[in-house]
């Protein structure tokens, strides 16, 4: 099961570390900012990821050594996940992020879009209003939309989810530790 709260707080010392041990400083707006072209940009690299949109390519799913486009696809997904968290909580709208368990199930349980290229676009329109509008509602529906995609679309479970999340955090720490 997604444990969302948990991996909220991880983000945040995660980033809290980072700022701290790099002496980062920007205002508030710039964080923001920030957060969120670095959410635009993983989105992105979800899309690329899984070339769902190449529609002129017979496989498609790019494959990082080692691992299945599908664990790739993964790796990717949660990065973009971890940034959701980093805007929400630079927002302070981790309240838009936590779920209940039953939601999460009815997200698993819905049907698969037809039009990904169409649920893209829906989504990163959603997000930069929430940026440029200020809007939550926009935020939540976002992340909704997002999580539908990793559950729904892509097929993942809540399990595999919060597995990835965690070993890319390590992943994350350690590159910190090593002078990233």
């Amino acid at each position: 099961m997604l444990e969302l709260a948990k991996l909220v707080r991880q983000s945040i010392a995660l980033d809290e570390q980072i700022t701290r041990d790099r002496d980062i400083e920007m205002s508030r707006q710039q964080q923001i900012e920030n957060a969120y072209v670095a959410l635009d940009v993983e989105l992105a690299e979800v899309a690329n990821t899984s070339e769902w949109f190449k529609v002129w390519k017979t496989h498609r799913g790019k494959a990082d050594a080692g691992q299945t486009p599908m664990e790739t696809l993964l790796t990717e997904y949660t990065d973009a996940m971890d940034f959701f968290f980093l805007v929400s909580a630079k927002k302070t709208w981790t309240h838009l992020i936590m779920l209940k368990e039953e939601d999460l199930t009815t997200l698993e349980k819905s049907r698969p879009a037809k039009d990904l290229d169409q649920q893209y676009l829906i989504l990163k329109r959603m997000l930069f209003n929430s940026h440029f509008a200020h809007r939550q509602e926009d935020f939540r529906h976002a992340w909704r939309l997002f999580l539908k995609w990793g559950l729904a679309d892509f097929g993942f479970t809540q399990d595999q989810i919060q597995a990835a999340y965690e070993a890319k955090r390590q992943i994350n720490l350690e590159r910190q530790a090593n002078n990233y």
